[in-house]
């Protein structure tokens, strides 16, 4: 008795996928609970296992494009096996091939784009399109948070089993900075504009396939700890493959922190349909004027790409010193300041 391997729903809109990798090869018996292969939509990166025991029986190499409900392989019982085929006559050997030189040296290698890779592409010029994207800069001067975490990181850790990092610091100035300028934190739907009054805040992370933007829940109502759980399980869930489709939907408000790449300034894309995306970037000792006289300080550069549309310049420079003003002294967020 045979059991059949379909491509699973996956979430509301998506129909296809591609069948990237099989882990188990043809003939190889696997165990209930196995990874079988992982299917790639325009979305997420999923791994389908084994309902099952049973020998696998492969009906769709790995790179094809597959639709949901279609059957991509069989389980047999151990021991029973699909019938063998029957012989086939010998066909007449066909005529030799003209030959082919091949070229001294391949200049280029071509593959097809992952869907993943495919949306992510659609979505940035959609972005580029239809909104009015205008950026400004800032810098903030990271000695507080540093300090903070060097002061507190052991017993941090030992009390909340993860580590104080950088992010959770953002993700809550940007709640502060979001309430402070409420325009940042709308859409614009048709004639409308949508204001919103939560804070599900995207947190761009990269992976092996592409660009993924888990959302963190009612940042402003989670804690430091709650939040460094939060970004390290979807982390992991994304460069595993396993974020499932709703992990990525209802953002406000977009992060992206191209620093821990080594990126200096850059100038971030909105993450349609949200009228802002901060940019983090790698910080770096500098000379900086601090009282008259100059200090070498860690330093970082701030970027607010924005939707013009909904959002002034002004709006725009008061969101970024919000930012500023609350990495500078993290006590304001524990005050709500």
């Amino acid at each position: 008795m045979s059991l059949e391997i379909k491509i699973p729903s996956v979430g509301e809109s998506i129909v296809s996928g591609v069948l990237s990798v099989w882990h188990k090869n043809e003939g190889e018996t696997v165990a209930a609970g196995d990874i079988l292969f992982t299917l790639e939509t325009d979305k997420v990166s999923t791994e389908i296992t084994a309902e099952k025991s049973g020998v696998l029986h492969q009906l769709v190499p790995q790179g094809e494009e597959v639709k949901i409900g279609q059957v991509v392989a069989t389980l047999e019982e151990p021991g029973t096996g699909a019938p063998a085929p029957e012989p086939k006559a010998e066909a007449p050997a066909p005529a030799p091939a003209p030959v082919v030189v091949a070229p001294k040296e391949e200049r280029f290698t071509r593959k097809k784009m992952s869907p993943l890779r495919r949306k992510i592409a659609a979505q940035l010029v959609m972005a580029q399109q239809t909104a009015a994207i205008l950026t400004t800069f800032n810098e903030c001067d990271m000695s507080a948070v540093m300090e903070l975490r060097k002061k507190h990181q052991e017993a941090f850790v030992k009390e909340h089993g993860v580590k104080l990092g950088f992010m959770s610091f953002f993700l809550k100035a940007a709640v502060v900075a979001l309430q402070s300028v409420p325009a940042i934190n709308s859409r614009i739907d048709g004639e409308d504009q949508i204001l919103n009054h939560y804070y599900d805040i995207g947190v761009a992370v990269g992976t092996e396939r592409g660009l993924v933007v888990p959302v963190i829940r009612d940042a402003d109502k989670k804690s430091f700890a709650q939040l460094e759980r939060d970004i390290i399980a979807y982390a992991q869930s994304a460069r595993e493959g396993k974020l499932r489709v709703e992990d990525l939907q209802g953002g406000v408000f977009t992060i992206s922190n191209g620093g821990v790449y080594g990126s200096m300034m850059s100038t971030p894309i909105l993450n349609p349909p949200q009228s802002g995306i901060l940019g983090l970037h790698k910080v770096m000792e500098r000379p900086v004027g601090v009282n008259g006289q100059v200090a070498i300080r860690p330093m970082m550069y701030l970027a607010l790409s924005y939707d013009h549309r909904v959002v002034d310049g002004k709006e725009a420079v008061t969101f970024l010193i919000k930012v500023k003003e609350a990495i500078e002294d993290p006590a304001r967020l524990l005050l709500g300041m």
